[in-house]
């Protein structure tokens, strides 16, 4: 398992060999509100990177989640569909979004390590 990637729309992406997990940030959560729904993608689904392909709705908007990476969906955190809340309380771990079966791992290079996610966030503040 790789150290975290992140996205200027606050997603994030582990990657192991070309197989991802892919869920929102701690930032994205908190700025979002409590959870109370996600509507994630259908497992065998093909994306392509920046494509629309999770919904969450919070107390305060619905907003789509975009596609870090291209690839096929290969699981779901089905676990959301009960407890969407996951996303509040571990954003970056059990709160997860799906899995994919990167089609260009290289998409993956070009996002943002922990340490220049960071100083994004903390600019998008000042």
């Amino acid at each position: 398992m790789t150290a975290l990637r992140f996205t200027e729309d606050h997603e994030w992406i582990s990657v192991d060999g070309t197989a991802a997990t892919v869920g929102i940030t701690d930032y994205a959560q908190d700025k979002l509100g409590d959870i109370v729904f996600v509507e994630l993608p259908e497992v065998g689904r093909v994306v392509a990177k920046g494509e629309a392909v999770c919904v969450v709705e919070s107390v305060k908007a619905a907003s789509d989640v975009y596609a870090v990476a291209s690839g096929t969906v290969t699981e779901i955190n089905g676990a959301l569909e009960g407890e969407p809340a996951l996303v509040n309380s571990a954003a970056e771990t059990d709160g997860w979004f799906y899995k994919l079966e990167l089609s260009n791992p290289d998409e993956v290079a070009a996002l943002m390590d922990e340490d220049a996610y960071q100083a994004f966030v903390d600019g998008a503040e000042a």
